[in-house]
This record gives C-alpha cells, structure tokens and sequence, in this order.
C-alpha cells in the first residue's frame, strides 16, 4: 500500500489516476462454492471490504430479500441485483429450490466506471456457487448486457423512525478533485485537502478546557466541525466530481432524506419536487452519484471525535475526510484516556495535550500547525519568467544563426 501511494500521490499522476484492483474476490477466493439444502432458507451476509471497486451481485435463478444494511433492520425488499460500495453491508435472506438438479452461480462485478482505465487481462468478475449437488458441475455465468440493482434509498427500516423534520445544524460540503503546487492530484471539501493535526483531535477536545467548542483549536485543514449535544445535524454533500463516491460517518447511523439522480448539481433547499421519505432509509454509508447530490440527517446524541469521510481509500488518503466533533464538554466528563494510549502516542514523539499545533498555552494560536501542500501558482513563477527569456534569446539566436549561413554566398568549386 505505501508503495502504491507513493505513485498515486506523485506529480507523475497528475490526473489522480486511482490505482485499479488486480482481480476480484469472493470470501478472499476464487470459484467458492456454498453447500446448501433443497426449500431451506439461508441468511447471507455481503460486505465490501474493498478499498476502492464497487460490486454488483446477483445469484441466478433466485431472488434476495434485503433485511437489513450497515447495521439497521429493514423491512424485506425483494431483488435480484444489489450494488455494494466500498465499507457498505447487506443482509439477505435466500430461499433455495426444491430440487437439486443443478448448481448456480453467485455473481460478483467490479463496477469498471470508477476506473479511469481496464488493464489488459482485468477478470472483474468473480463466480461462486449454490452448490445443490457436489456431483454435478459448476456452469459458467450468463453474460449481462446491463445492470439493474435495487435503489437502497428506497429501503424502510423496520424500527419506523420517523423523518427527523427540522435541522439546527446543516453542513454544506462542496466535493471537488484538483491539483496542488506539488502537481499530485488531491481531494477536498470546501477547497480544504484533509491533513492530520499535530495533536490527536480527540486529546485536543479533552485539554481544552472551555475552547473545546470551538473548531478553530482543531487546526484549519481538518475541516472540524463542532456539534452541539442533542441538536439536529445535517449534511448536504454536492458532487462536482465526475465519479461515484460512497461516504461513511464514523459513530451513528443516518437518515438519508434526500439522493439526486447524476448532474443534477448542487443541491438547494428551496425546491419544491423533492418529497422527503416520512421514514427514511437509515445506514452508516452511502454513494453519491456523478454530478449529484445527497442529504442526511442525525441527532448529535453519541459524544466523539468522528470522521465523516469518503470509503474509496485512494480518496481519503488524499484528503477528502471532515471531522464531526460531537458534544466536546460532555466527552471531557466522561471520557478517560487510558495510560497505554498516552504511551503509545508518547513513543511515537505524538502530544496528548493542545491544539493542532501541539501549543498548550494559547489554544487560538495555529503557529507550526500542519497544513495542506500549497496551491498552484496563478501565474508564471520566478523560474518561469527566466526559462521563458533563455527560451526566446535561445530561439532569436537561433534564427540569427540561419539567417545568417543561408544568406551567405555559396563558394564556388
């Protein structure tokens, strides 16, 4: 992995290029196979524990019941195909034939539009079976010319938790991929690439006394935001990238209120065509498409330091992480940080007290924080300007030159 990042994160990869999976997996194999019994009815566990491709599943000659996602019952909803994005979880009931007279194949598809480019040789398909009879063979998968999985949006969670109305806090995050003064591509919300503080956010909430609410102490590249104990949170997320992103809230379920078809653009809370579910989908990880948009909801009743952050690994790592600091003085009450922490981070030369910084008598004060790689320059640099001036004088002299011998007379022999 560092090796991979290393040329990720490089000038040489300007476009961000995301590294592309070797092969797919089902059960960390190949050609898996799963016994089973005529008429009973199996519950299946899926879980994407990729660090980038999306995966399409389906199982031939049956349907699957979604019961439950990330951790949250739902009400069954029948289907044959289901998207499964990096961090995201299914369960899924299955009920088997009544005859053996054949066995199935359980499908899994790299979704291949997250990447930019397909290596010669990419299998994005991986096959396992239902195996009826260990007798009889295992036949190939048929071919799909197009997928159709369930919109989980539409998914109702059986504890009917009603719409959660009102926020008291909304947090707009503006998604964008660009390139910085380095020349390595970078992610960012609201034009800040993610950087880690000198200080561990959460031993900053827990020596900061009364400036713990305040999301200056947390440094200005963290994109930190203070939560008030109980209020009503909101995150409206707006996609200028032209992929898909799956996005993971670290602590608590969500509702999801709100998902735009691709291009639609930002979202804006004055239109009058969206209705909101009255009980919404609820899950801890969620796609939002190209050029779209998304809006969840949650209470700020679980205190921590949680991450809010896109699960395609490439991603994360070049920034795209905010940071919701939920109830900080109700976690400097409750919250003790055990010695061997503190000694771990003391070996690793890391600060349990103060700000980003690391600066424990003034908590306003950022100098030597750790910051984002510098922008772009506007314009042509010091270097530019002389590389352009020895060009031209370079390019004068030599026309000069050929001006000069091909005006001159041509000796005679």
């Amino acid at each position: 992995m560092p090796d991979l990042m290393k040329q990720f994160v490089s000038y040489k990869n300007p476009t961000g290029a995301e590294p592309v999976p070797n092969s797919a997996l089902m059960n960390d194999t190949q050609n898996m196979t799963l016994p089973v019994e005529p008429g009973k009815t199996y519950l299946l566990r899926l879980v994407n524990v990729g660090a980038f491709a999306s995966q399409y599943f389906w199982i031939e000659g049956h349907t699957m019941k979604i019961v439950e996602v990330d951790g949250v019952w739902t009400k069954p909803a029948e289907t044959d195909m289901i998207y499964i994005a990096s961090a995201q979880r299914y369960a899924v009931l299955v009920t088997m034939k009544n005859e053996t007279g054949a066995n199935y194949p359980m499908m899994a598809s790299m979704d291949t539009s997250l990447f930019d480019s397909i290596p010669d040789g990419l299998n994005w398909n991986v096959t396992g079976w239902l195996e009826y009879d260990s007798d009889k063979k295992l036949p190939p998968a048929a071919v799909l010319n197009e997928f159709e999985p369930y919109d989980d949006f539409k998914l109702v969670p059986t504890d009917g938790e009603k719409l959660l109305e009102k926020a008291d806090h909304t947090i707009t995050l503006d998604l964008t991929m660009n390139n910085l003064g380095d020349g390595a591509n970078y992610a960012f919300f609201n034009d800040i690439s993610y950087v880690s503080p000198k200080v561990p956010t959460l031993y900053t909430v827990l020596s900061a006394g009364e400036n713990a609410t305040n999301p200056t102490v947390y440094g200005t590249d963290t994109n930190s935001f203070v939560l008030k104990h109980g209020e009503i949170v909101e995150i409206v997320l707006n996609n200028d990238d032209s992929g898909r992103h799956p996005f993971h809230l670290h602590g608590q379920t969500f509702q999801v209120v709100h998902r735009s078809e691709e291009n639609a653009g930002h979202y804006n809370a004055s239109w009058t065509n969206i209705t909101y579910p009255s009980v919404p989908m609820r899950r801890d990880t969620f796609l939002v498409y190209p050029q779209g948009n998304f809006v969840i909801r949650f209470p700020a009743t679980n205190p921590g330091v949680w991450l809010f952050h896109c699960h395609i690994e490439w991603h994360m790592d070049t920034g795209l992480i905010a940071t919701m600091i939920s109830s900080p003085l109700q976690m400097q009450k409750t919250l003790t940080i055990p010695e061997e922490h503190k000694k771990i981070c003391a070996d690793q030369g890391i600060s349990t007290v103060g700000n980003a910084a690391g600066n424990t008598e003034d908590y306003l004060d950022l100098t030597g924080q750790n910051l984002m790689v510098p922008p772009l320059p506007s314009g042509f640099t010091t270097k530019g300007y002389v590389a352009m001036v020895f060009s031209c004088v370079a390019g004068v002299l030599g026309l000069a030159s050929i001006t000069l011998y091909g005006s001159a007379p041509i000796a005679a022999k």
